[in-house]
């Protein structure tokens, strides 16, 4: 089980409640005479059988302790020593956070005694029902275990046995944590901060000699993660595949088949009818050497000349050709194949990537955090792998990533969870006898999601294009309800609704293609706020699951519609006359209490302008840094300027994640500022400049408008 970080939300937080019955209750003196333990799952996988086990102390029990957990020494005399069961006892706990009752007494104990006995031990990572009760209840004159017990209707089974008091903490926490989360503590990292705030209860443990476990900062992360290949972050499929493909025909022999893979020293071959690249993935058949191989073993030289369309496997994986090459390898090895055909973003098949191409690359964490989207079987999964995504980013911005691509990496983790939402949702309602979708459908992430420009700090912005069907209509409602059950999914996966409603639940935000031209052809031809700012969302769509081509139609038209209305421009260039000013007395930045919100400072301007750009001259490209380098080539206006500002663009991003990534790991609050103290001064300097750029882009907007 992979490390837990601090960004894992507490209701899928993969945890163990632990309860230790000793000699007494001084922690340098006390032995272990019992250890009770159990595994809480929020996960879809199951917990392993309780822990319980009885251990020989090595010494008397006393009276006083006997009569309080009922263990004597007849009880205990074939009982293993506490080094015989600390094996089991590490593997039971590990890659869990320990709750439990004044839970630094037990791990205090714990830790005794492997000093005692010379055992390896590393503190693990805890929470303390005792002082989480004090945040949900702050007038809890008595948290003990019963008080809390009786409190939230729990029976205690054998109290004063360690499984049975363990059993109890645990379930304790569980129903603790939606009342914590009512009190804005819903991770790891915001539980363990609010529970060392709790000066005092603190203080009174350390004047017992217990040892509290604080919370690992996200630097101390960073170091355990280690260095990794970053090629497979840096590059896009695109950049490594073959683009010419080899395709045969259905009636080619397989010696003629295995011909042409020897002479372009190949490891498979396309089968279609006609033989050519370029067409839809579904038009395809693959055949691969080891295919040949296994066909030659069992049929002989007869095999050779058999035609290959019965031989070729279908349906074909695929995978997008503008997707970072660890994406390739997650899939790789998730599925289990060699080869993926790599299509286009209306599903063509342009090329193909083997193992080959990807055998010397080490890119771990990401590939471990895909795979765990993609084999998720509930939100509670989701959340779990989505909370692995800040140590991801953390480590890129350390290793010097482009902060661009770093960015397009989240924006790439959104996209799949919004896809594994559509695809859980539609299985729950395949289940509950829905049916299947009543037509051809697209569901598409917007905004920043969309841009490939993600922060770590997102809201669901998504949207439903289907083939046919009027609003309200049957095929509508189905698809509200596919909406409804995507919404729900991803909020409770961590990705929290859009406040502002733009999500494929609600009417506005689904129809048909028809409905949706004829929507953005109303949004262009009136241009109340509203519509600009719906304009802002949606004209950086993308497609993340089901028929792409719909929403790549809906793209290209929205591009084309807005173009064609030079007033409907300018009124979205008018916005930017409106730029906060970050400057203050004597031109320093003026940060409040030392920080900068960065996003509108920054990078909504830039983005604002780099879109409102795009639509009028009709450069329908989704990033920012695409858009500025497509104006730029046209060679009109203040090139220089607009290269400037793509660069400031990837500065300003490097610094709110890398703000961000810290924040989410040590329980910080989140938002999309930067603290201005955290910066060096040559980062200060550069950030002042881009800064000053900034403000010109009202200028730079009206100038390229006509």
């Amino acid at each position: 089980m992979q490390a837990v970080t601090g960004a894992v939300p507490l209701f899928a937080l993969p945890a163990v409640a632990l309860d230790l019955e000793t000699t007494g209750l001084n922690v340098d003196t006390a032995r272990i005479v019992q250890v009770g333990a159990v595994q809480l799952c929020a996960k879809a996988a199951a917990a392993a059988a309780p822990f319980d086990r009885l251990v020989n102390p090595g010494l008397p029990i006393p009276p006083e302790s006997a009569a309080i957990h009922g263990i004597t020494d007849a009880a205990v005399t074939s009982a293993p020593a506490v080094g015989d069961l600390w094996p089991d006892l590490l593997a039971y706990l590990s890659g869990r956070v320990v709750v439990g009752h004044t839970i630094a007494y037990d791990l205090t104990v714990l830790e005794r005694e492997a000093t005692r006995h010379g055992l390896l031990w590393q503190r693990p990572r805890s929470l303390c029902i005792r002082k989480l009760a004090a945040i949900v209840v702050p007038g809890l004159h008595d948290p003990s275990l019963d008080k809390l017990a009786s409190w939230l209707g729990i029976e205690i089974d054998q109290r004063h046995s360690a499984l049975g008091d363990a059993k109890a903490a645990g379930q304790i926490y569980q129903k603790m944590v939606p009342l914590l989360s009512e009190r804005g503590i819903r991770t790891l990292a915001e539980a363990e901060r609010a529970v060392l705030a709790r000066a005092p209860q603190v203080e009174k443990e350390a004047a017992a000699g217990w040892v509290a476990t604080p919370a690992p900062d996200a630097e101390a992360i960073l170091a355990s993660a280690g260095q990794y290949d970053t090629y497979a972050y840096r590059h896009a499929v695109g950049d490594i595949m073959a683009r010419t493909l080899l395709v045969v025909g259905g009636d080619t022999g397989l010696r003629e088949a295995m011909k042409k893979m020897a002479e372009r020293g190949a490891s498979s071959v396309l089968v279609a009818d006609p033989p050519e690249g370029g067409r839809p993935l579904g038009a395809y058949g693959i055949l691969t050497e080891r295919d040949a191989l296994r066909r030659i073993a069992a049929d002989g030289a007869a095999a050779l000349e058999r035609p290959v369309a019965n031989m070729a496997n279908r349906p074909l994986i695929s995978i997008r050709e503008k997707a970072y090459v660890y994406r390739a390898i997650s899939r790789m090895r998730r599925l289990k194949v060699r080869h993926l055909v790599v299509v286009d973003d209306v599903g063509d098949a342009v090329g193909m990537i083997s193992a080959r191409d990807l055998l010397k690359l080490r890119s771990e964490p990401a590939i471990a955090l895909s795979d765990a989207i993609k084999e998720a079987q509930s939100a509670g999964d989701m959340a779990v792998a989505w909370a692995g995504l800040a140590g991801v980013v953390r480590s890129l911005t350390h290793e010097g990533l482009d902060a661009r691509t770093t960015a397009r990496i989240v924006s790439e983790e959104l996209r799949s969870m919004t896809e594994r939402a559509a695809e859980l949702a539609l299985a729950e309602m395949r289940s509950e006898d829905f049916g299947e979708a009543p037509c051809p459908f697209a569901v598409m992430v917007l905004g920043s999601g969309g841009r490939g420009e993600s922060l770590l700090k997102p809201d669901q912005d998504n949207a439903i294009v289907f083939a046919e069907g009027d609003p309200d209509g049957p095929q509508d409602r189905w698809f509200a309800e596919l909406g409804t059950r995507m919404a729900a999914i991803l909020d409770q996966a961590g990705i929290p609704l859009c406040n502002g409603g733009v999500m494929a639940k609600n009417p506005p935000w689904r129809g048909s293609a028809a409905t949706w031209r004829a929507r953005i052809e109303g949004w262009v031809a009136s241009a109340r706020p509203e519509n600009l700012l719906n304009v802002d969302i949606f004209f950086d769509q993308a497609a993340v699951f089901g028929a792409r081509r719909l929403a790549h139609d809906l793209f290209a038209h929205a591009y084309a519609t807005g173009s064609a209305n030079p007033v409907f421009a300018k009124l979205l260039g008018a916005k930017l006359d409106r730029i906060a000013n970050p400057f203050g007395f004597m031109g320093r930045l003026a940060g409040e209490d030392g920080r900068l919100d960065l996003k509108l400072h920054a990078l909504f301007p830039i983005v604002s302008a780099a879109r409102t750009l795009a639509i009028r001259h009709n450069l329908p490209a989704h990033t920012t840094s695409e858009r500025l380098a497509r104006l730029a080539a046209r060679g009109e206006g203040d090139t220089a300027l607009l290269r400037a500002l793509a660069d400031d663009h990837a500065f300003c991003l490097s610094l709110i994640l890398r703000r961000q990534s810290r924040a989410l790991l040590s329980g910080e609050k989140l938002n999309n500022e930067i603290l201005l103290s955290e910066l060096s001064r040559s980062e200060t300097n550069r950030l002042r400049d881009a800064l000053k750029r900034i403000q010109l882009l009202p200028d730079l907007v009206r100038d390229l408008m006509f």
